[in-house]
C-alpha cells in the first residue's frame, strides 16, 4: 500500500511523493549504505545544520539523538569534528541538485530509505558509488582503524553513508 507525503518546509511548499516500498527495504541491488539515515544523524553530519526545519517529514526517532545545531554550522558536531562540505549554491552551480530534492544526495536517500522511488534514483545511485574511490584512498593510505588519517576524507564518506570507521 502506497502512502503519500506532503511537505511543507522552508524550501518545498505542497511537494508530494508517494511510498511505494516498505522503509528501509527493497533498495536498488547495487546501492548498499553502510549507514541508515538515522544513523548519520546521530553521528554528526553537515555541521548539524542540515534537515533541521523538515523533522516533520521523517520518523522522530531518527532525530532523538540527531547531532543539530541551534545556529550556523558547527563542525565540532560532525563525527570527525571537520567541516568537509560545500555549500548548497556549489552543489547547485555543479548541477548536482535534482529539483525534487533541493537539499541534495541526503534529502534524496533520506526519502529513498523511506520507500519513495524517482526518476533520479538512478543518477543518485550512481554519484554515491562514486564515492568509492574515496574508501579506496583511505584505504590505501591509512591504517586500519585509525580514524585520525584523513579526517575530511572520512567525513565526506560519512556524509554519503559509508562507514570509515570499519576501514
Amino acid at each position: 500500500m502506497t502512502k503519500t507525503i506532503v511537505v511543507n518546509d522552508k524550501m518545498q511548499q505542497g511537494y508530494r511523493y508517494e511510498l511505494t516500498e516498505p522503509e528501509g527495504e527493497n533498495f536498488a541491488p547495487e546501492f548498499t549504505p553502510d549507514l541508515t539515515p538515522k544513523q548519520m544523524l546521530e553521528l554528526g553530519i553537515f555541521g548539524g545544520v542540515y534537515m533541521r526545519d523538515c523533522t516533520d517529514e521523517f520518523p522522530a526517532n531518527w532525530f532523538t539523538n540527531a547531532k543539530l545545531s541551534p545556529g550556523t554550522r558547527d563542525a565540532s558536531l560532525n563525527y570527525f569534528n571537520i567541516n568537509a562540505s560545500q555549500l548548497l549554491v556549489e552543489w547547485e552551480r555543479k548541477g548536482w541538485i535534482y529539483e525534487e530534492d533541493p537539499r541534495g544526495w541526503f534529502q534524496w536517500y533520506c526519502r529513498y530509505y523511506m520507500g519513495r522511488r524517482c526518476p533520479d534514483d538512478e543518477r543518485q545511485i550512481k554519484r554515491w558509488k562514486a564515492m568509492s574511490r574515496h574508501v579506496a584512498q583511505v584505504k590505501a593510505h591509512c591504517r586500519p582503524g585509525d580514524e585520525l588519517c584523513r579526517p575530511r576524507q572520512r567525513q565526506a564518506l560519512l556524509h554519503w553513508a559509508y562507514d570509515s570507521r570499519k576501514i
